[in-house]
């Protein structure tokens, strides 16, 4: 099996080196070509704006959006990449490119701006013991469907989330040794 990483912008390189260390094969995505062969596909921060505009100018925006929708693809988004894959942004820039796969509403840089950025324990569903989530101009779900399954929360409100063969975080999981949201995603990637 192999999972991909978005490599367009962002912590691309910690994304591959988190996956590789759950033992799968982890590969940068720039490419159709290179996208048919994962069984998932990290989105990470970044700009979202900026993410969305150059998947579409790649070609990349449809077959991820195609594979999504016909289950033959997983996807984890985070920060940027949480933003990417909502229906709705509430904040966002005039014609905001997103991927719209996920039943969420949400805000972009909730927390404010880069000075304002922080790291706090969260309390994650199905884990054991709290995972420390590093948040950087990050996005919060302010509204989801009954089909999305709430993760964690803050009291600003959602900051990770789940449905079907997508999952979702507000904060930047491969910005610390914790690899548990990365095997969470390698394990929703084994049912593809």
């Amino acid at each position: 099996m192999k999972i991909g990483v978005l490599s367009i912008q962002g912590a691309v390189s910690e994304h591959l080196s988190h996956i590789a260390r759950c033992d799968v094969e982890a590969v940068p995505v720039k490419t159709k070509e290179i996208l048919c062969e994962v069984s998932g596909l990290v989105i990470p921060g970044g700009e979202s704006t900026t993410i969305g505009k150059l998947i579409e100018i790649s070609g990349l925006a449809a077959p991820i959006r195609e594979r999504a929708h016909s289950g033959t693809l997983a996807l984890f988004g985070t920060c940027a990449g949480l933003v990417l894959l909502a229906q709705e942004v509430l904040d966002g820039t005039k014609n905001q490119p997103k991927l719209e796969l996920m039943n969420t509403r949400v805000k972009r840089n909730a927390f404010g701006r880069q000075r304002e950025s922080f790291e706090t324990k969260l309390e994650v569903k199905g884990f054991t013991s709290p995972l420390v989530g590093v948040f950087i101009r990050a996005p919060i779900i302010v509204e989801a469907g009954e089909d999305v399954e709430e993760l964690a929360r803050l009291p600003e409100g959602i900051v990770a989330a789940r449905q079907g063969n997508l999952l979702a975080v507000s904060f930047h999981p491969e910005l610390t040794d914790d690899r548990r949201m990365h095997q969470l995603f390698v394990e929703m990637c084994k049912v593809i």
